[in-house]
C-alpha cells in the first residue's frame, strides 16, 4: 500500500496542479468578454488560450480521476456484486481495455508530439500564430501517468481479491453533492454547526 499511495499522491499532486488552469481558463474568458463587448477590442489569443487550457486540464488530470475512482462508469450491476469478483472483473478490464488504450496514447501521442516540436507547430486557428507543440507534449506525458496510475489500481485488485475489501484511498476533496449522498448512507460523519462531527452509523 505504500507503493500504491505514493503513486496516488503523484496523481493528486499533478491533478491539483494542473487545476489552477481552470482559473485561468476563467480569467481569459472574463477579460476577452470584457475586451470583446464592452471595450470593441477583442484579443487575438484568447480563443488559443482556452482551448490549450482546457485541453491541459483534461489531460493531466485523468491520472488524477483514475486514483480518486471518479471516471464514469456503467456500474448498475457491478455495485450489486462482491467485491472479490468486483475486483476480478476489474484487474481483467484493465488489461483488455485500458492498458492496450493508454500504451496506443503514449506511443502516438509521442510521435505527435515529435512531429509537432521538429516542425515547430502553430495553431491554423490563432492570427497570433500560437504555438501549439508544447501543448501536444502533454499527451504522452498524460499517458505515462495512466500508465502509472493503471498499475496502482491493478495492486488495489489483487489486494481486494485477497481481502474481499477494497483498500483505502487518499482522502481529498469531494463535491458537496458527494459528501450529502455518504452521509444519508451513514458512510461519513456528517458536520453539524457547533458540534462537531455526527456519525449516523452511531447516532440518530
Amino acid at each position: 500500500m505504500k507503493l500504491v499511495h505514493s503513486i496516488e499522491g503523484l496523481s493528486l499532486w499533478v491533478g491539483r496542479a494542473f487545476g489552477w488552469c481552470i482559473l485561468i481558463l476563467t480569467l481569459s474568458v472574463s477579460y476577452e468578454v470584457f475586451v470583446r463587448y464592452v471595450l470593441n477590442a477583442p484579443t487575438v489569443w484568447a480563443f488559443d488560450m482556452m482551448i490549450q487550457m482546457y485541453g491541459a486540464l483534461f489531460l493531466m488530470c485523468g491520472a488524477y480521476a483514475l486514483a480518486q475512482d471518479t471516471h464514469v462508469r456503467a456500474d448498475v450491476i457491478y455495485r450489486l456484486l462482491p467485491v472479490k469478483v468486483q475486483a476480478g472483473l476489474d484487474f481483467l478490464l484493465y488489461f483488455l481495455f485500458f492498458f492496450p488504450g493508454i500504451l496506443a496514447l503514449v506511443w502516438y501521442g509521442y510521435e505527435i508530439a515529435s512531429d509537432s516540436w521538429r516542425y515547430k507547430e502553430v495553431s491554423f486557428n490563432s492570427p497570433a500564430s500560437i504555438q501549439i507543440y508544447f501543448f501536444k507534449s502533454l499527451i504522452p506525458v498524460a499517458g505515462a501517468l495512466l500508465l502509472i496510475q493503471g498499475f496502482a489500481e491493478l495492486i488495489r485488485c489483487v489486494i481486494a481479491f485477497r481481502t474481499g475489501a477494497w483498500p483505502e484511498r487518499l482522502a481529498d476533496v469531494k463535491e458537496t453533492e458527494d459528501l450529502l449522498a455518504d452521509a444519508a448512507m451513514g458512510d461519513a460523519p456528517v458536520p453539524i454547526p457547533g458540534q462537531g462531527h455526527i456519525n449516523r452509523k452511531t447516532n440518530s
